[in-house]
């Protein structure tokens, strides 16, 4: 009997067992972008902003995306593309310092719209499926549109400035985050509600985001199989169910000597985006 072919490098010896066809997403089009985005306005919840009108100065915590709101339309003038307009919702985090006391940790919102065109094909037919919502009275899913989907990959920024500013010293129209318009999800995970007005001071950021934006379309691919994907590991024993002695399983761990011993030299770790991030986390 032939071995089993696992995933990996595929050797000549290894035989196409035959050609089948799937239904997938394709990627038609797909860009990435490092956006250095200046000034943005951090909107603190109530308790925040009392602290931050009564702060001397501000040290920058760290920056967590929250949601992405993603809207696709077609482009009138270009047939087949199409524009990808993404809403970030961001938790800013720093502390304030109000006098000779401990520093006080403060939250806010900022929003941060970014648009970027891809080409997505074209598609008219309509899809109809057995897969349907449970509580929907008709088991078929109706698609409202032929656009194509937009996926949004992106990491949590890196907080690359933060500032204190009276709110006397920016433009008078600064002053509404459209709070109406947040997403329920996202007002959730602050304890309060967020401030937008009547405020003393102010709170910028500059935020280094990274991000992969895509469009993708259901079609349906011929592939070469070399056969099933059977998995060769064994499932590991879990809720105490495993049979083997503990302390026969901690002899099997090795010792952490670099635990107990300062390294002779520090190792490079790839780009230094996990360096900068290490400085502040919010986990």
């Amino acid at each position: 009997m032939p071995e089993m072919v696992v995933p990996g490098p595929i050797t000549e010896e290894r035989c196409i067992r035959e050609a089948v066809c799937i239904h997938t997403r394709k990627i038609f089009d797909s860009c990435k972008d490092k956006d250095c985005i200046e000034d943005l306005r951090v909107y603190p919840t109530r308790g925040s902003q009392e602290v931050i009108d009564r702060a001397l100065s501000i040290k920058a915590g760290c920056a967590e995306l929250l949601y992405a709101y993603i809207d696709v339309e077609p482009v009138g003038f270009n047939r087949g593309f199409y524009t990808v307009d993404v809403r970030y919702f961001y938790r800013i985090t720093a502390d304030a310092f109000v006098g000779p006391a401990r520093p006080v940790e403060i939250t806010g919102l900022a929003v941060f719209d970014k648009r970027v065109v891809l080409f997505g094909s074209e598609g008219s037919a309509k899809v109809f499926s057995s897969v349907g919502t449970n509580c929907s009275p008709d088991p078929q899913e109706l698609p409202k549109a032929t656009a194509p989907i937009a996926v949004v990959e992106v990491v949590d920024p890196l907080i690359l400035n933060l500032k204190l500013v009276d709110a006397c010293e920016r433009c008078p129209c600064d002053c509404g985050c459209g709070c109406a318009d947040i997403p329920a999800a996202v007002a959730a995970c602050f304890p309060e509600e967020l401030m937008s007005s009547g405020d003393i001071h102010r709170l910028y950021v500059t935020l280094g985001q990274f991000s992969l934006i895509r469009l993708e379309r259901d079609t349906q691919l011929l592939i070469p199989v070399y056969d099933y994907c059977m998995p060769e590991k064994e499932c590991p024993c879990d809720g105490g169910c495993c049979p083997e002695d503990p302390c026969e399983l901690f002899r099997k761990v090795q010792f952490p000597v670099s635990e107990f011993f300062p390294p002779n030299s520090i190792a490079p770790r790839g780009d230094g985006f996990q360096e900068i991030r290490s400085g502040g986390c919010c986990r």
